[in-house]
């Protein structure tokens, strides 16, 4: 049995203080870490992103948006699996869905030098004219983004009882990605979600302009046998973290990777935009995925038997969500 949308209720994701690292970090992993294994999310605020700095995307993620479709269209790289640049409205579709994402989103990847041993495994970024600025912006959210995430990384670690800079090595050279997410406004009648009942793909999202009502969580720990969707509100300007896919595997499942959608809103709203910002933190391509032997016990035996890199893995799923096409075998 599961809710539906309109039986949502405010999940009761811990607000935590990542500010607090620097005084306490081992109390500070077990609260990040008990929140991942509740929820598969938390919510962290004091983060050290720059408010002016979060301001500038805002307005150059707007100002991205507002150009003509064929502008826009003329920075799509067909057969690039969505890695870089522009991917129109109604391209993205959810794992197992029968409906497209009612979204468009703009791709930021990691620059690197050239002849970087990585660099056939990770797209160049696509860099548009205009607006202004928009490179310089978020080249520099991207670095602030990624130093956020290597310090939340640390936490995980010690949670799992690993050393604290156990994921550098996985992380150094990370095929990370920053979405610039905007959701056009809808007629009142439109046909699917926002953003279909998904996991992400990842390690850890951090997800900046949650704010904005719609991003949902279903909870497998709602007593009575029923799952539940629980809405997420963070505090104005905190992130939003969760658990993904890789992270799951690696693992075991001792932390989740939470199913989670961004429903429509109210039909008297959807003339609305709404704009979102994830960055989806990878390890680099050539990270073997191998479960962690501290997570296997008795009573949680090993998933994964098989690992798998980082860049294979990608590619299954990215086929799966429509993004990149099936390998043909040799």
């Amino acid at each position: 049995m599961l809710d539906t949308p309109a039986a949502a209720r405010l999940a009761d994701v811990p607000t935590l203080s990542l500010a607090g690292q620097a005084t306490d970090p081992d109390g500070f992993a077990r609260d990040l870490g008990g929140s991942f294994e509740r929820f598969g999310f938390a919510i962290v605020a004091d983060h050290g992103i720059p408010p002016d700095l979060i301001d500038r995307a805002w307005a150059q993620t707007t100002a991205l948006f507002a150009l003509p479709e064929e502008e826009k269209r003329g920075h799509h790289r067909a057969g690039g699996g969505g890695a870089r640049g522009y991917t129109p409205f109604r391209t993205e579709i959810a794992k197992g869905a029968s409906v497209v994402d009612l979204k468009e989103f703009w791709h930021v990847g990691r620059e690197l030098p050239a002849g970087h041993r990585h660099a056939a495994r990770m797209a160049p970024n696509v860099w548009p004219d205009r607006p202004a600025a928009f490179r310089e912006t978020f080249t520099e959210m991207f670095a602030a983004l990624d130093t956020a995430g290597d310090r939340l990384l640390s936490a995980i670690a010690r949670h799992l009882k690993l050393a604290p800079d156990w994921f550098d090595h996985a992380v150094a050279d990370g095929n990370s990605v920053l979405r610039l997410l905007h959701y056009p406004p809808i007629p009142p009648d439109a046909q699917g979600e926002r953003a279909g009942a998904h996991e992400d793909i990842n390690l850890i999202t951090l997800l900046l302009g949650a704010e904005e009502a719609g991003l949902e969580l279903l909870d497998r720990s709602g007593g009575n046998g029923a799952d539940r969707w629980l809405s997420i509100r963070p505090p104005e300007g905190a992130l939003v973290v969760n658990v993904g896919d890789m992270l799951q595997r690696l693992t075991n499942h001792v932390l989740p990777s939470t199913t989670h959608r961004v429903v429509n809103p109210a039909p008297e709203r959807r003339g609305r935009s709404r704009y979102s910002m994830p960055f989806f933190l990878h390890p680099a391509p050539d990270f073997l995925i191998a479960t962690l032997p501290g997570c296997v016990t008795a009573d949680n035996p090993d998933r994964y038997p098989t690992p798998i890199t980082a860049h294979d893995y990608l590619h299954e799923r990215l086929v799966e969500i429509g993004l990149a096409a099936p390998t043909r075998p040799s």
